[in-house]
């Protein structure tokens, strides 16, 4: 999916930075961009839960017609809907190759799935949205290991500072493993996505 929106700009109108790269900019304008942004207010609660929803469904760059299936889907589950919804973003292949350090964003870890450097359990898969289940392994296809982008993340370059107790990662393999269903307060998402509930059942 192609947003040609500058990061920075959707950053500040979302109110948290999207990548590592947007961090020192929005902490220099942490306002809505454009003439009116510091004086802007949110007023009514139709305001709240679209913008709940628009930061979700950005930190994971995705489609409004993905998260609608998806939110249907967590729905009709057992469990909380919030929490089922968010389990089910952070299993997609483009979100495990993020939290596992493969990539430095969830922009360029969808270019890698879509351009066929990742496998799952071996095989080569280049759809981002394709689902991991507990015990799949995520890797980088032999061809695509001497690549910069996957140099630096051997190196651990991408990282993350808190690693997910959900995944097993080995960096220097290029290589990370589903352990089980992420739990919603192991996933580093800035939402209430009780208010996403909200914004889908009104």
């Amino acid at each position: 999916m192609n947003h040609p929106r500058p990061k920075a700009r959707l950053s500040r109108a979302l109110g948290i930075p999207l990548t590592r790269k947007c961090v020192r900019y929005f902490e220099r304008r942490p306002y809505p961009p454009g003439v009116h942004g510091r004086s802007r207010r949110t007023t009514s609660d139709y305001q709240v839960r679209l913008l709940e929803k628009q930061r979700l469904r950005h930190q994971y760059h995705i489609s409004e017609a993905q998260l609608r299936r998806l939110f249907d889907e967590a729905a009709r589950g057992a469990g909380k809907t919030g929490e089922t919804l968010v389990a089910l973003l952070e299993r997609r292949l483009d979100a495990v190759v993020l939290r596992a350090g493969l990539a430095r964003s969830i922009y360029q870890a969808r270019q890698l799935v879509a351009h066929g450097h990742i496998t799952v359990d071996g095989r080569k898969v280049d759809r981002p949205s394709y689902r991991l289940r507990p015990g799949q392994v995520v890797g980088v296809r032999e061809r695509s290991r001497a690549l910069p982008p996957f140099q630096l993340a051997a190196a651990g370059a991408h990282a993350d500072a808190h690693p997910r107790p959900y995944l097993s990662t080995q960096p220097g393999e290029l290589r990370a493993t589903l352990v089980r269903e992420p739990a919603r307060h192991e996933v580093p998402v800035i939402c209430d996505e009780q208010l996403v509930v909200e914004f889908y059942s009104r």
